[in-house]
């Protein structure tokens, strides 16, 4: 493949994708050096994984798959600096600019913060609507291990909105 070419595909995924992207940055990087750090590994991996892309998944589900493989590894090796519970109601520095401040959206992104790495892949998947089957291939587990960590993680989100609206937040 000719860099000329490699370089418009990196361009159109990243300019029609950059949404997904920053899903994953939210939901993994919690200051803004760390999201413009986890941003360059990304963007990194997704150039040097153009060549090997076959068509055989559909463009999202590729990326997702590199996103979350390097946040969750970046993750793990970064060992936050900080508690991912005291940045609550911190500004989030990388965001779409298409978009106004919910909170609703801010306190899903927090508590979406408080999960485990595969947690928080699977819910960032299920919020795009991919399937069961499609976050088995991408995560690396069973259908039905999907079925039962989506039904928990429903669960406690049920249980923790409750609180939410009931301080009236």
């Amino acid at each position: 493949m000719k860099e000329s070419e490699q370089q418009k595909i990196f361009d159109s995924w990243l300019k029609d994708h950059k949404g997904l992207l920053f899903k994953v940055l939210r939901a993994y990087a919690f200051t803004s050096e760390d999201q413009e750090d986890l941003f360059q590994e990304i963007v990194t991996q997704v150039w040097r994984s153009i060549p090997n892309f076959r068509k055989e998944s559909a463009v999202t589900t590729w990326l997702y798959r590199i996103a979350l493989n390097i946040a969750i590894s970046w993750s793990t090796k970064e060992k936050k600096k900080i508690d991912p519970h005291s940045i609550e109601g911190m500004e989030h520095i990388i965001t779409e600019t298409d978009t106004q401040s919910d909170d609703r959206i801010d306190w899903l992104y927090g508590e979406i913060k408080k999960m485990n790495e595969v947690d928080r892949s699977l819910t960032l998947l299920l919020l795009d609507g991919f399937s069961y089957k499609e976050m088995a291939e991408m995560i690396g587990v069973s259908e039905s291990n999907i079925g039962v960590k989506i039904h928990r993680i429903k669960k406690e989100l049920i249980k923790r909105s409750a609180k939410y609206e009931y301080h009236g937040v």
